[in-house]
């Protein structure tokens, strides 16, 4: 199976000079874990919900929140992103980023085209949401 066929796509991203807080509204407003980070409309990195929920104050979005605690949403993306994150070209088929995900600790990758630019990902949810359709259309069968 083409990755193509499973990717979604739009992708959502971000600069790295973006804040925290920017990126921290994403995460608050779609069902998104990852947000690619471009440069050019090239892919320079990645950040996850995990990163964010690690690099900011746990008193953020409390009454009890600090200057410091909500100093932590003014980091730069560039300061937590994984740079030059594990990719795969378009014409990549399911297989490799399997792969990729049993190579790496990571719970994405990014698909770029022949220039690097974004135009999809394909996350561990994808692969096992992948694997429950096929388990039940041959188990209904």
């Amino acid at each position: 199976m083409k990755l193509s066929n499973l990717m979604s796509t739009p992708v959502v991203t971000c600069s790295p000079d973006d804040t925290l807080r920017v990126v921290n509204d994403i995460f608050k407003r779609t069902q998104f874990h990852h947000v690619l980070v471009v440069e050019q409309s090239l892919l320079v990195g990645v950040v996850s919900d995990r990163d964010i929920f690690k690099a900011l104050s746990p008193n953020v979005g409390k009454a009890s929140a600090s200057k410091a605690d909500l100093a932590t949403l003014n980091k730069r993306v560039s300061q937590i992103m994984t740079h030059s994150p594990v990719c795969l070209p378009v014409h990549a088929q399911l297989i490799d980023v399997v792969k990729l995900f049993n190579e790496h600790i990571i719970t994405c990758v990014p698909i770029v085209n022949e220039q690097r630019q974004p135009v999809g990902i394909v996350t561990w949810r994808d692969i096992m949401r992948l694997l429950l359709e096929r388990y039940q259309s041959k188990a209904g069968k």
